[in-house]
């Protein structure tokens, strides 16, 4: 809910602020609740983009509807692709409740948002994309697993999501809690947002309305 809620967000942000891109909004969201049909261990799914995937934890499932909507988006041959996702609790025990985990891979688009994030009040905090983790999500029986253990579980997380990311796009994944436990000045507990004045603040320099 808090992803989806950062995603609408900031398309209407950039509706009304006129920022001159194609903008396409996906909501990739799922009923969760146990049915006769729900996933258990040892379970294989294919994916909207035929990368067949072991389901080794059921509690990584939002990772699951978020690769068919990156293929979905991917289709559109996109020039940059943002993800907001409440995916992990080990982003939240790496950074705390402030901070939203950000994944790219792309230097300066990273480098970029961060700035931004400065600037506007918002900071984030950038995670490695690290490749030699990947084989922390092996399967013998699919192309993937859907989780890679308790090591580094943002990391395997935003690695299982690359694998639906097309080569050639730039992509900025944020792993946000969404959400303030504590009152502050200006700033109530609930629901907030993290890391989407960043991003805005970063699209609208870079795509400055006419």
């Amino acid at each position: 809910m808090g992803g989806a809620a950062h995603a609408l967000a900031l398309a209407d942000l950039i509706m009304a602020a006129h920022l001159p891109v194609r903008l396409h909004l996906l909501i990739a969201s799922a009923e969760n609740c146990v049915s006769g049909n729900a996933l258990r261990p040892g379970d294989i799914i294919k994916s909207r983009s035929g990368i067949t995937v072991e389901i080794d934890n059921t509690d990584a499932e939002g990772r699951l509807v978020l690769s068919d909507a990156f293929t979905k988006a991917g289709e559109a041959d996109p020039e940059l692709m943002i993800d907001f996702a409440t995916l992990t609790g080990a982003a939240r025990v790496a950074l705390g409740p402030d901070l939203p985990a950000m994944f790219a891979n792309d230097d300066a688009l990273a480098n970029g948002i961060f700035e931004a994030g400065k600037e506007a009040g918002d900071p984030n905090w950038r995670l490695p994309l690290w490749d030699d983790y990947a084989d922390m999500l092996a399967s013998d029986v699919a192309d993937t697993a859907n989780s890679g253990g308790n090591f580094a579980g943002s990391v395997t997380a935003a690695l299982f999501l690359k694998k639906f990311v097309p080569a050639n796009t730039r992509w900025v994944h944020f792993d946000t809690y969404a959400w303030r436990p504590t009152a502050k000045p200006g700033r109530p507990k609930g629901g907030e947002a993290l890391g989407l004045r960043a991003v805005f603040g970063y699209l609208a320099k870079n795509y400055p309305a006419r």
